[in-house]
């Protein structure tokens, strides 16, 4: 998974950004953590003493590191020092059920599972890790311990990493029910960070509110290593709290702030919401679901502006973001496109296709106005394909385009909207649930004999997922039950939070549900 080359070629992994910003900026703030700072030259130390005990549990180059932990400086050193020894980086939900993080361990073939602790009590990374690496040979290293922090800070025979080498696999889950690794080279995400610093003006004084998980390509891509690219200050929160949110806004003076639809819905609930002081707020950006006007009314009616982002886990993950316009101005203000109308980011282009994948041919957004199909996207940015996967990499690559599976519409000055999704994710709280694999969960259980998972409206996390349930023969099925069975095999996000019961399930000749009668059927909120 990686090209030879001399030892004396230029390093250009983003494992050299810690070096590099703390020959610049040494004694700036680049990570705030539970109210302790650390400075860039205590980054590229922390990075440079992870690396060096990296290599002494015998990781090379072109060798997978996998990391499981929430929003530390751990998580930010340890990517940084698996570039540093040319091995790629594979961070893990710690929502994940033993099973799957025990799959994703092997699937990856990790030679060392880092871990970092966690505070919260619903969640025990270390015995999550153990669980996980003891199903393969894999060495488990706490990259807080201080046999770490004590190696030699120095490692001259740190890789030359070139821009197209794998830098991180992302586990993303498909329509197969089983996830698939989407691996990003050092150029990805260089790439993406320079769109988001071109397209969100950020300056070297910034500082990020880091509330969405790192392990999600959103919150590492679009905020957090664009930050760090920068100079700026990046302040970590392990688990969202929309209290401790605008604390922290008040208390860092943050200046950016990303999330999914929930975490702004729930900052915008709070008590302290009327009050609180928001002045140095410059950058919101929303992602991960559709944003409600209500949600962006609220905001405005702060003086804030929140701006809607496109992106998914294959593109590192930028593809749209609409434009800034000042809260309580109107269209015409910068352009005449829809406020909800994205554009693509500065270094990635964007053309719609007659969806389905017999027809390929693209037509170029600027002359297809008007014109719904699949969103496809091509640039600097787009991943090199899936880990181990060539014929699932085939299906989404298609002459250098990615394929998106979400339907855009175009409008007359060339802004997108995404307005829909061709294929059957649920969307829930900004976390991805796919159908088919909480399908293939549901019919382990003996009392099932046919199930579908549709989304349903929810108030709180925009839809959560319903199971259809069909009875095997001479049962009585207990919907419940066959719910709470899914406890410990699935990550809590991905359970249906309703089920209901169906006599049958209407399925085309080849065997498919249709969906969209077992919406109508059943899907009522």
């Amino acid at each position: 998974m990686y090209t030879e080359r001399k030892r004396h070629m230029y390093d250009e992994g983003i494992g050299s950004w810690a070096a590099r910003r703390a020959r610049r900026t040494p004694h700036r703030t680049a990570l705030v953590h539970d109210g302790a700072t650390v400075t860039y030259a205590d980054l590229d130390d922390r990075t440079a003493r992870i690396a060096r005990a990296l290599r002494d549990h015998g990781v090379r180059q072109g060798d997978r590191v996998a990391f499981l932990g929430p929003n530390r400086p751990a998580f930010l050193a340890s990517l940084f020092a698996a570039g540093l020894v040319g091995a790629v980086f594979v961070p893990f939900n710690v929502r994940l059920a033993p099973p799957e993080l025990a799959w994703q361990l092997a699937d990856c073939g990790a030679r060392v599972l880092l871990r970092s602790g966690n505070r919260s009590e619903s969640t025990d990374v270390a015995g999550m890790a153990e669980a996980g690496a003891s199903a393969m040979d894999a060495a488990v290293m706490d990259a807080d311990d201080a046999a770490v922090r004590n190696k030699a800070a120095r490692d001259e025979r740190a890789a030359t990493v070139a821009a197209d080498d794998p830098c991180l696999i992302l586990y993303t889950s498909g329509t197969t029910g089983r996830p698939k690794g989407a691996v990003l080279t050092h150029a990805n995400l260089t790439w993406n960070a320079v769109n988001v610093l071109i397209d969100e003006d950020l300056t070297a004084d910034e500082v990020a509110l880091v509330a969405a998980p790192l392990y999600h390509a959103a919150a590492l891509g679009m905020q957090a290593l664009p930050v760090l690219l920068k100079g700026g200050t990046c302040v970590l929160m392990e688990t969202f709290d929309a209290g401790a949110a605008l604390e922290a806004v008040e208390r860092y003076r943050v200046t950016s702030l990303f999330g999914v639809p929930t975490m702004f819905r729930r900052i915008a609930a709070h008590p302290r919401w009327p009050h609180a002081d928001l002045s140095s707020l410059r950058t919101l950006v929303c992602g991960g679901a559709p944003v409600p006007q209500a949600l962006t009314a609220a905001y405005e009616q702060r003086g804030l502006t929140l701006r809607q982002g496109y992106g998914l886990t294959e593109a590192a993950p930028g593809v749209l973001l609409t434009q800034h316009r000042p809260a309580g101005t109107g269209p015409a203000h910068a352009d005449a496109r829809p406020a909800h109308s994205g554009v693509p980011h500065f270094f990635t282009d964007v053309r719609v296709a007659a969806p389905g994948p017999a027809d390929t041919t693209a037509t170029d957004t600027a002359t297809a106005t008007g014109r719904t199909g699949e969103l496809l996207v091509r640039g600097p940015n787009v991943m090199t394909g899936y880990w181990n996967r060539p014929r699932e990499t085939e299906a989404a690559l298609t002459d250098g385009w990615l394929r998106t599976g979400d339907a855009a519409r175009v409008d007359a000055h060339g802004g997108l909207t995404v307005v829909d999704r061709l294929k059957e994710v649920i969307i829930s709280g900004g976390e991805n649930v796919y159908p088919a694999e909480v399908e293939h969960a549901l019919l382990a259980h003996p009392d099932v004999a046919d199930c579908a998972v549709i989304p349903v409206p929810d108030a709180e996390w925009g839809e959560v997922g319903r199971a259809v349930l069909v009875a095997a023969p001479g049962v009585t099925l207990d919907a419940e039950a066959v719910l709470a069975s899914l406890t410990g095999r699935l990550a809590a996000y991905k359970i249906p939070r309703s089920a209901v019961l169906a006599p049958d399930l209407p399925r085309t000749g080849t065997g498919k549900p249709v969906r969209r009668q077992i919406r109508a059927r059943y899907g009522s909120a």
